[in-house]
């Protein structure tokens, strides 16, 4: 199989993303590259595994000690806690196996079952679902925070705007998120800012329609969380981006 990484939106849960790829490691860098900081986890599954990714602060750069295919549920910021049982801070820039966070037999039963079906990533989506039906209902605050966040606000406004002391949403973003906001906000604004360079919209206009300082700011930023320089990263997502 070749190490080609395909996603798509979930049919079953709202939000959600599923992918396969093909290249030896654990995580979803197209072709083995870095993982970037997004605000999520995934649910992952290969032969004879299941893990649990959880939420970057820094770039993570799949090795080799596992052989593929893989399949991942990429679920949206602030979602997979309660679906887990753990807050998210405890998973911070780790990959767990499953079976450290459920009951083993559960797991190892469940993990068969994905490795018999002929799509493992639609299994591994229907066992998705079945998490999030047994899960408490989606917090509406963690879901404002990420709305608020992701559209540019301030972590200040943020907490204004979803009735939270910086404090609370502290500790509820740590919970949820496994960092606190002003984190969140930098990853989601990397995010907005490559989203928008990949089409082809020179770096000095992303960093203005994207809330940075300046271009310098945006490079410095991007390198930090990226752990290479954007237009290198760029080059190799296949984006123009253009200085």
């Amino acid at each position: 199989m070749p190490p080609e990484y395909v996603e798509r939106a979930s049919r079953l849960l709202p939000g959600a993303v599923v992918w396969t790829k093909g290249a030896v490691g654990v995580g979803d860098g197209a072709a083995g590259g870095p993982v970037l900081p997004d605000g999520c986890m995934d649910l992952l599954w290969t032969e004879g595994r299941l893990l649990v990714a959880g939420p970057d602060t820094r770039a993570f750069r799949p090795g080799p000690g596992l052989p593929g295919p893989w399949a991942g549920v990429r679920f949206r910021p602030g979602t997979a806690p309660a679906l887990l049982g753990v807050p998210a801070y405890e998973l911070r820039d780790r990959r767990v196996d499953l079976a450290d966070l459920r009951a083993g037999a559960e797991v190892r039963r469940l993990t068969e079952r994905i490795d018999a079906a002929p799509d493992p990533a639609a299994a591994l989506e229907a066992l998705a679902l079945r998490l999030a039906a047994a899960a408490p209902p989606e917090d509406p605050q963690v879901r404002a925070v990420v709305a608020a966040l992701a559209a540019g606000r301030s972590v200040s406004a943020t907490a204004e705007a979803v009735g939270l002391g910086a404090r609370q949403l502290h500790r509820r973003s740590l919970a949820a998120f496994g960092y606190g906001p002003k984190t969140l906000a930098r990853v989601l604004r990397m995010q907005r800012a490559l989203a928008l360079a990949r089409t082809g919209v020179p770096l000095a206009e992303t960093a203005a329609r994207t809330g940075y300082a300046d271009q310098a700011h945006l490079a410095r930023d991007i390198r930090e969380l990226a752990g290479m320089p954007v237009t290198a990263l760029l080059r190799a997502q296949g984006a123009s981006g253009a200085a």
